[in-house]
Parts: structure tokens; C-alpha cells; sequence
């Protein structure tokens, strides 16, 4: 089997937060499945618009990747994945997962890659091809992604509002390669039916015309849930501009893979690497 091995060397940064200063040997086997992200809303880390999706940092660690914001720069910068997973979990246990396929034109490309130089860009094609979820599963009618269908898109910009990943079944405002708009009264040519309901993870509702956070990050948030919630956010890990604590629904995790298009079912519990058979059956994991 064929594998590719690469050794991160470089010290990792994070802006404040927990980090490792080496990076561990990755071995990418064409059917395993490997973590990219990790979001948690409520950890004291704002994982929004701005921060770490087009950067190539690592953000936290690996003993606390499924616990806490997680960042793999390894993984992030790694090209020729075919399969994107999201994962909703309770404490590294899966609750709900959607599996879905990039576009072939993506496969060249790295995660950073696509967040440094797409914007507005759907992703994968033909909606998800797995759709698991717990029948225990709760707050599943505004979920940002459990509760829409459609494909996965990144960086999609309007007016002056930030989301770095999004499903295009859910409320889309209309996307501008240039904002146009008077930073001081907030007026601007956006669309007032859509502009303020996008949802999604990494998002910010200040930016300047170059995508850069205005008045210190105070309108960021890092996991928004769909239009009909009362609170859009979720948990603590927001700007000072939200006030008040959001509902958790969990933690989300990101998965890539070469070859597998399987993703194990609700109940499993997690790790950094899941190794699947050419059946996509489950292997012994690492």
C-alpha cells in the first residue's frame, strides 16, 4: 500500500492558546481517515473567521484534539484528498456525520490552499453521501449543518460578514468579491434579506474589504446555527458584541480522506486517525 509520509519540523503557534512544538510523523493511507479540525464553542478559544483556517499554524493539542480547538497544520496542508467528514460528537463520540466528495478540480489542492485563495467556492458535489445520525440526538432543527441539505462551500463573503464553511442548503447571501460600504455608519449595498442569516463555522460580522477582523474580533464567533434559532451562536467562544453564552451542541470535528467514503456510525468513539478497510468496513484503529 502506498502510503506518504511527511515530519513536520517547524515549532507550532497558536495566538495565546495551548500548542505542541513538534509535530508528528503523519503516514496518509489511501483508505484512513485523518483530523483536520476540531471546534469546540465553549473552550476559550474563538476559532473564527480570521484565525487559523488560511493560516498555516497548528492550533492546540494533540492530547486534547478532540476536546478542545484543534488545528492539524500537517493534515491542513496536505493535498489529493477526495473526501471531506463532519463530524458532531459528545465527548469523541460520534453523535451525527455527513461524508461528502470534492469536486475532482479540488483534489489537487490542500484544505489551506482552498481557504487562502477561494472565495465563495462550493467544494463537493452531489450532497452528502453518507448522513448518520444518533437516534439520540438532540438540536438537530437548527443544527448549522444537521439541520440543511445541499454541498459543502468555504469562505463565503457578503457585505461585510465572514463564514468560512457553510452548506449551501442553508440561507446563502448573495457573495461580493468587493465590499463596498461606509465603515463607520455600517450602511453598505448588501442584500438586507440574506446578509445577516449566512450560518456556519468561522464567522465574523465585521470584516474590512480584505477579509481582516474590524474593532479587535468583537463581532466573531466560531460555530452559528441556522436563522430559525433564537440564539445563533453557539457557546462562549464569541466576541464581546454577543453578550451572553449560546447552546452547546458539541464539539465538530473535520475528517479527510484519499479513498474512504465511509465514515464510521453514530456511538463510535473517536480518534486522530481512523483506519478503514478497502471496503470501507472499520479497522483497527490507531
Amino acid at each position: 500500500m502506498l502510503s506518504i509520509v511527511l515530519i513536520g519540523l517547524a515549532i507550532a503557534l497558536a495566538r495565546g492558546y495551548g500548542y505542541d512544538y513538534e509535530e508528528r510523523k503523519e503516514t496518509f493511507e489511501p483508505y484512513s481517515w485523518h483530523l483536520a479540525m476540531n471546534l469546540n464553542p465553549e473552550d476559550g478559544h474563538v476559532m473564527d473567521y480570521s484565525t487559523g483556517w488560511d493560516e498555516e499554524v497548528f492550533i492546540g493539542t494533540y492530547a486534547e484534539a478532540l476536546k478542545k480547538d484543534f488545528l492539524n497544520r500537517v493534515v491542513w496542508r496536505q493535498g489529493e484528498w477526495k473526501y471531506i467528514a463532519i463530524v458532531r460528537h459528545q465527548a469523541g463520540e460520534v453523535d451525527a456525520v455527513k461524508v461528502f466528495k470534492f469536486q475532482p478540480k479540488q483534489w489537487d489542492w490542500s484544505l489551506l490552499e482552498m481557504f487562502q485563495n477561494y472565495l465563495g467556492t462550493v467544494v463537493t458535489e452531489g450532497g452528502p453521501l453518507q448522513e448518520s445520525i444518533s437516534a439520540n440526538a438532540d438540536n438537530l432543527e437548527d443544527d448549522p449543518i444537521f439541520s440543511v441539505g445541499g454541498d459543502v462551500a468555504i469562505n463565503w463573503n457578503n457585505d461585510d460578514n465572514g463564514h468560512r464553511l457553510v452548506l449551501t442548503g442553508g440561507i446563502l447571501a448573495e457573495v461580493k468579491e468587493k465590499i463596498e460600504r461606509d465603515l463607520f455608519s455600517g450602511s453598505s449595498n448588501d442584500d438586507v434579506d440574506t446578509s445577516d442569516k449566512t450560518r456556519g463555522f468561522g464567522n465574523d460580522f465585521f470584516l474590512d474589504q480584505f477579509g481582516n477582523s474590524m474593532e479587535n474580533h468583537k463581532w466573531g464567533h466560531e460555530i452559528s446555527n441556522q436563522v430559525e434559532s433564537d440564539n445563533y451562536w453557539q457557546g462562549s467562544d464569541n466576541g464581546e458584541a454577543f453578550g451572553q453564552k449560546g447552546p452547546v451542541y458539541g464539539n465538530y470535528a473535520i475528517y479527510v480522506s484519499h479513498e474512504a467514503d465511509r465514515f464510521p456510525n453514530p456511538g463510535y468513539k473517536l480518534r486522530l486517525k481512523v483506519d478503514m478497510k478497502s471496503s470501507n468496513a472499520l479497522r483497527q484503529e490507531l
